[in-house]
């Protein structure tokens, strides 16, 4: 493979677990065969980078962070010529590329025909090393995308903004939503948080023709965000209230008080879990979407589940294929839901700004500009 050395690349670099990541400038590859080159215009930051910076993965350093982006192709190696979908590639198009390759071979992958359990996974961002693979995560000005990538060129009709508004979490409950527990015609639905993953779950239980959707979540000011962008038909602040079992019961009123046929937790809150149980009718079901890291356990009486006859079920990740579903979707969700007004956009020399922000709350999706953004962007 060969290096061009007057072309350079920033990318956000965490070099120790807890430390903020640190610009550094890596030379730029020529793609070998099977890969591409990206100049990626966003990164996205997503809830599992800020526990990935703070240690609660295990995970190689140095590494360039960001699982989820968006970019345009700045060279094509041998034998690549279309995506995911069979459309053509060719430099100058807009892509969105899986944060992850399975192996194919593993028993999960060839027995269970289950890839997000892959026994050797290889993400994007989160396992790829500097020292073996330099521009292997979105935060970057370019990333080398490898053999086996699921990459998918993007309809023009679809801004930048509005496809990284969900790029993880849209993915993540496609896969939840189509493979663990789907959302049936006519259900009552309660999404607990109200962060990307629960905003994503809420607008998918309303494409599915749920007939109630109630987001219980906070802080008030991300309510408002998914009430001013049609996600969700009642929203009740539990982060801001005084007395949350309030809040849990007023959500139980509005299913007309047996509970919801199908609870979706995407909060990463442990409690939540057992609170979902509440808000669950009997007979219902509670699908476990935002536990993705250990932050520790939670008193369930298991009386409930039995009495209750309650399905609970966890998802994890998400595939190339779900992403390709999640790409296909984006026309649809953007004529229902102004999904680019969820973004707030950073320079890459900002990402440990943009991280604190992502962590207080402040914003509802962050991403940072790399090379790829057009000045029309």
């Amino acid at each position: 493979m060969r290096i061009d050395d007057a072309r350079r690349a920033r990318a956000a670099v965490l070099e120790s677990i807890g430390a903020p990541p640190v610009l550094r400038e890596f030379d730029i590859l020529r793609p070998g065969p099977g890969q591409l080159l990206v100049a990626c215009s966003y990164g996205g930051i997503c809830g599992t980078d800020l526990h990935l910076q703070q240690g609660h993965l295990p995970i190689p350093v140095p590494i360039v962070l960001g699982h989820e982006g968006l970019g345009v192709i700045g060279e094509l190696g041998p034998g690549v010529v279309a995506d995911a979908l069979g459309a053509p590639l060719q430099p100058g198009d807009r892509v969105m590329w899986a944060s992850s390759i399975a192996c194919g071979v593993c028993v999960p992958c060839r027995q269970y025909r289950e890839p997000t359990l892959c026994e050797a996974r290889q993400t994007y961002g989160v396992n790829r090393s500097t020292t073996d693979e330099p521009l292997s995560g979105a935060w970057a000005d370019h990333i080398l995308l490898q053999p086996g990538t699921t990459v998918v060129r993007l309809a023009d009709s679809v801004t930048d903004l509005a496809a990284m508004s969900l790029a993880c979490a849209g993915p993540t409950l496609i896969h939840a939503l189509y493979e663990r527990r789907p959302v049936r015609l006519g259900e009552t639905v309660i999404v607990q948080g109200s962060g990307p993953v629960g905003l994503a779950a809420a607008a998918f239980a309303q494409l599915a023709g749920a007939a109630q959707v109630i987001v219980v979540g906070g802080p008030a000011h991300r309510l408002d965000i998914a009430k001013s962008c049609g996600i969700g038909d009642a929203h009740l602040d539990i982060i801001g209230a005084a007395d949350q079992s309030a809040v849990l019961d007023q959500a139980r009123q509005l299913t007309g008080g047996r509970g919801a046929d199908l609870v979706i937790e995407c909060t990463g809150v442990p409690a939540a879990v057992q609170q979902g149980i509440t808000l669950a009718r009997r007979g219902g079901a509670l699908l476990i979407v935002g536990q993705y890291t250990d932050a520790g356990p939670t008193p369930i009486n298991p009386h409930h589940i039995v009495r209750q006859q309650l399905d609970v079920l966890g998802s994890w990740a998400f595939t190339g294929a779900h992403l390709v579903e999640y790409v296909r979707l984006l026309p649809t969700l953007t004529n229902r839901f102004d999904l680019a007004s969820l973004v707030s956009v950073f320079p890459l020399a900002q990402c440990a700004d943009a991280m604190a922000a992502v962590a207080a709350g402040s914003v509802m999706k962050a991403v940072l500009a790399g090379a790829g953004i057009s000045e029309t962007d």
